[in-house]
């Protein structure tokens, strides 16, 4: 199989199983777990098309929308270390337009580009206005202008809490992987390139780490003040996907779809409980990928 990955249908939180109806997250409480098999993400469009594959409008032609309001909060723990962390009290969420944004970046730097309702894109600043980043299966240099493809941008060094590479080593480790493609490539999606570079961590490649036994990734999303919700994961690439898409659909979708999967939990659990929830069977399944 190589470097492909095999498309499957992302599970939605109705078939993620769970023991926790109030979506708390008590540190001696039960935890929910869940282990994915992904395909790429943000970089199967063809520039140009929508969602639907009919043609789109000019990606550049004007600034995409980017609604604060709507990024998902989140937290990442690796066996008990946070290792990457996005609240709303953070400086680094502020974005800006591609222009404005050239004037802050030094090389090594990682950079976002953000819009409502995308995936958020990933790259590394290698100086001279330009980025290094993975597009369309494809690691490619472009000018930071062009990649933003009218998105507002931000850098975001901060994010992932691993100590960095040496700014040179970074630059070095995004030229080194310019032109290749398809089946050469290493990594799932933008970010997961961006972080390598940025930090030489090989789980952030495909394969990095063997999806067996207990899941040392907790996802945390931050409900409100008091609650939080817990997915859990094998690898650190799985859990880049699921953070990833959280982003796609934006906080009221994601806080939607947790409580309509809360509400499907509660009266799961009201029901007389005769013979084994399928829940815990599609569990298994998934552990064993």
């Amino acid at each position: 199989m190589g470097n492909q990955v095999d498309k499957l249908s992302h599970l939605s939180y109705a078939e993620v199983p769970t023991v926790d109806p109030n979506g708390a997250d008590p540190d001696d409480g039960p935890r929910i777990g869940v282990s994915y098999i992904f395909s790429n993400d943000d970089d199967e469009l063809e520039e140009g098309s929508a969602g639907d594959g009919s043609r789109a409008a000019d990606p550049n032609q004007e600034e995409k929308q980017f609604n604060p309001g709507e990024e998902v909060e989140c937290a990442v723990f690796n066996r008990g270390d946070c290792i990457y962390e996005k609240r709303a009290t953070s400086s680094s969420l502020n974005a800006y337009s591609p222009e404005n944004l050239l004037n802050k970046c030094k090389a090594g730097d990682l950079v976002e580009f953000v819009a409502t309702g995308q995936y958020p894109h990933w790259a590394v600043y290698v100086g001279d206005f330009q980025v290094v980043h993975l597009h369309r299966a494809e690691v490619k240099n472009s000018f930071l202008t062009d990649a933003s493809q009218g998105r507002r941008c931000r850098i975001v060094n901060d994010f992932y809490r691993f100590k960095p590479l040496g700014a040179d080593v970074v630059v070095q480790n995004a030229m080194e992987q310019v032109g290749l493609k398809d089946r050469e490539l290493s990594w799932r999606n933008s970010e997961c390139f961006a972080a390598w570079c940025r930090f030489g961590k090989r789980e952030f490649k495909m394969g990095g780490e063997i999806r067996i036994g207990k899941q040392p990734y907790r996802f945390k999303i931050f409900v409100s003040d008091k609650h939080s919700h817990v997915l859990e994961f094998q690898s650190l690439e799985d859990m880049v996907m699921e953070k990833r898409r959280s982003d796609h659909l934006g906080r009221t979708a994601v806080l939607q779809e947790l409580k309509g999967h809360l509400s499907r939990v509660e009266e799961a659990q009201s029901e007389p409980a005769n013979e084994p929830e399928p829940q815990e069977h599609i569990s298994h399944m998934l552990y064993n990928l």
